[in-house]
């Protein structure tokens, strides 16, 4: 598959899956004599990953080291990912608090109008 037709797939731009090729995210299955990348159709699923992990708020590292490990799971103990997992947990649920209270706020703006003294939403993000 071209990297036209990957691009389209996954929903993305050409120059998105450019540049994560360049970081070493994804990697052409081979080049044809004119210089064409041709991708797998299992590409498309991983630049899908890429693009929703970082929607998610995972950095372009952490997208890596995931891959990494899926890609190659022999080559990491949990020792290794233990410190980096329990740290994006908390980062995780510190985000879950901080979206529900501005769902909440967002609820009370609905309920009271822009006539409430305050901006909820502004508060809730305070």
């Amino acid at each position: 598959m071209t990297i036209g037709r990957l691009a389209l797939a996954a929903g993305v731009a050409v120059s998105t899956v450019r540049f994560y090729e360049r970081q070493g995210l994804v990697e052409p299955d081979e080049r044809s004599r004119a210089g064409y990348r041709s991708y797998t159709p299992e590409a498309v699923q991983r630049v899908r990953f890429i693009r929703r992990a970082q929607r998610l708020g995972f950095t372009l590292r952490e997208v890596g080291d995931v891959l990494r490990l899926s890609d190659r799971p022999e080559l990491i103990t949990l020792e290794d990912v233990g410190a980096q997992v329990a740290e994006k947990i908390s980062e995780l649920d510190q985000k879950i608090v901080d979206l529900q209270r501005v769902r909440e706020a967002l609820r009370l703006l609905v309920a009271t109008g822009p006539a409430h003294p305050r901006c909820p939403v502004i508060e809730a993000i305070t």
